[in-house]
C-alpha cells in the first residue's frame, strides 16, 4: 500500500485531490496545515508528500525546510500542487527541495500519471 500525505487548506481542492488519490488506489491522508503535516510525519510514515505552497500559520517553503532537515522525513519526495504559476515558481520550488511541480488547476486526465512518477 502506498501513502500520501495531502497538505492542503482550501477544502474544495483537498476533497478533489484526495477522491482522486483513493480512487487510484493510494492510502491518503490530509493536513489543513504545516503544524498538522509535522505532527504527521511524525506518526506515520509516508510515500510521498503533495503539498500546497500557500499554506496558512507556515507557508510550503518553510514546511519543506523543516522536512528536508529531518532524517526520518528527509528522503520523502516533496511535490508542490500549486496555483502558484508565475514564471520561476516552479524552479524556485524544485530549487529548494522539492521533487516535482504540479499547477492548480490539475490536469484530472493526467493526474494519476505524474503522482505515479513520484513514487
Amino acid at each position: 500500500m502506498t501513502y500520501i500525505l495531502v497538505v492542503e487548506d482550501n477544502p474544495m481542492n483537498m476533497e478533489l485531490v484526495v477522491d482522486l488519490l483513493e480512487l487510484y488506489g493510494y492510502k491518503v491522508t490530509g493536513a489543513q496545515d504545516g503544524f498538522k503535516a509535522l505532527e504527521l510525519v511524525k506518526e506515520s510514515e509516508f510515500d510521498l508528500i503533495l503539498m500546497d505552497m500557500q499554506l496558512p500559520k507556515m507557508d510550503g517553503l518553510e514546511l519543506l525546510l523543516k522536512l528536508k532537515s529531518e532524517p526520518k522525513t528527509a528522503d520523502i519526495p516533496v511535490v508542490a500542487l500549486t496555483a502558484n504559476v508565475m514564471k520561476g515558481d516552479e524552479e524556485r520550488f524544485l530549487d529548494a527541495g522539492c521533487a516535482g511541480y504540479i499547477p492548480k488547476p490539475i490536469d484530472i486526465h493526467q493526474f494519476k500519471a505524474i503522482v505515479a512518477g513520484y513514487l
